[in-house]
């Protein structure tokens, strides 16, 4: 039987696909922007036949209607990263957050500690051979639907074919619905002008020939805005957007001097524009690969050169960074920050950078203080931490003393606050 074949007898409506999920089920709902919008509204739509359907995911760019609280004994979500969609229902405890790093999540899947009984995904129409891309969210979905039970795909005419570890074949499909609508995009934004001195000071420490890790927002545009005169840069990075391909089309990353993967940016998932969905459909410099591949901090560190540039909410004068609570109440996710840290710190020249504004409420706050607020996790520990950026410059930590550490952090701090921020490690002890 030919895969034309089997392919067609797998295809129904959404309705009649989400009818295979049963009540206590662990479901996988596909993320970033490769979530299953049709998958997911039908699946609400059953809710009053179902009970105690826990659905895991990351950080998906769609809506989340299953946290309504009409919902409530129904489904309960369950993240792995935690984002704006969800984040009030966490905080309120109507939604569940489970703390992870992003290079074990299919590690959660693999060994059953999550054993997916379905998996609701976003593919590429098939190919001539019968294989469907995981399309933009290869890092987490590729091993959900892989342990999955059942694996029930929408085959959206408009999700681009990524290359790389990125294939399933139509034959391993339970079922499938047809689609076609836009992806969610994101255009880069602006940048304030404490995130460009940021991106300037960053962009001043990266050599020619480095290979980047960054994600999305500002503080990763504003560096991508200020590397206009490097040679020969290269990306290995959980996750990329339109700065990147501005890059690429100015020369300036072309991956010649990569020392794994030489000549491919080598990511987990995409998140910006159209132009950025355009850009890599079938693109042989583009490679996605599962989170457990691309995160692994010995793969990281196999990459010469490797610059990692990871956000914080808060850093203490010890230099102990907090990214994924606001003091008790969570707020995000550990993500990949230390996977890339850690794997930038093995690389040989390597740089691991936290950025983060000097201060927060419009200057009410600085972000460096004396001790982290109470409750905050910390997401990256004092000893692993080399550099840390604001717009008022470089603070090198690594191989300091709690004295001299506390010295290089107050220098960067905002002016307003380093009066305040000495009196208090004098009291500490730091000084």
């Amino acid at each position: 039987m030919n895969w034309e074949t089997i392919y067609r007898r797998k295809v129904v409506d959404a309705e009649t696909a989400v009818s295979h999920v049963e009540s206590g089920n662990l479901v996988y709902i596909g993320g970033g922007a490769g979530a299953p919008a049709a998958l997911v509204d039908a699946l609400c739509s059953r809710a009053a036949d179902l009970r105690d359907v826990e659905l895991i995911h990351i950080l998906t760019f769609i809506g989340a209607p299953y946290i309504d609280s009409k919902y409530e004994g129904s489904f309960r979500s369950n993240s792995l990263f935690i984002g704006h969609n969800v984040r009030k229902a966490v905080q309120a405890g109507k939604a569940d957050f489970t703390p992870i790093f992003l290079s074990e999540i299919p590690g959660l899947f693999q060994k059953k500690i999550l054993p997916l009984d379905v998996a609701l995904i976003s593919l590429s129409p098939p190919d001539e051979h019968g294989f469907c891309s995981f399309g933009v969210e290869v890092g987490t979905t590729k091993p959900a639907a892989e342990s999955a039970r059942l694996i029930i795909a929408e085959v959206n005419q408009q999700m681009p074919r990524t290359l790389g570890d990125s294939f399933i074949h139509v034959s391993r499909l339970s079922h499938v619905v047809e689609t076609d609508y836009p992806l969610p995009a994101a255009p880069q934004g602006d940048s304030s002008p404490a995130n460009m001195l940021i991106g300037q000071h960053i962009a001043e420490m990266i050599p020619d020939g480095a290979t980047l890790q960054m994600g999305i927002g500002s503080i990763p545009d504003a560096v991508l805005q200020n590397l206009h005169s490097h040679k020969d840069l290269g990306i290995h990075t959980e996750l990329f957007s339109d700065g990147v391909v501005s890059l690429f089309e100015a020369g300036i990353i072309n991956c010649s001097r990569k020392t794994f993967h030489q000549g491919k940016m080598v990511a987990g998932f995409l998140f910006g524009s159209d132009r950025l969905y355009h850009f890599v459909d079938n693109n042989p410099i583009v490679e996605l690969h599962p989170t457990e591949y691309v995160n692994d901090p010995f793969n990281i560190a196999r990459n010469n050169d490797m610059v990692a540039i990871n956000a914080a909410l808060q850093v203490d004068l010890t230099g102990q960074v907090c990214a994924d609570s606001i003091g008790p109440v969570f707020y995000s996710g550990v993500g990949g920050q230390l996977d890339f840290i850690r794997g930038a710190a093995r690389s040989k020249g390597g740089l691991p950078i936290i950025a983060l504004p000097s201060t927060a409420k419009n200057d009410t706050i600085s972000r460096i203080s004396p001790l982290l607020t109470e409750g905050s996790g910390v997401t990256t520990t004092r000893n692993d931490v080399h550099y840390i950026v604001t717009e008022y410059g470089i603070a090198s930590l690594y191989g300091k003393t709690i004295r001299r550490r506390t010295r290089e952090l107050i220098n960067i701090a905002h002016p307003k606050f380093r009066d305040e921020l000495e009196h208090a490690a004098r009291k500490l002890g730091y000084l």
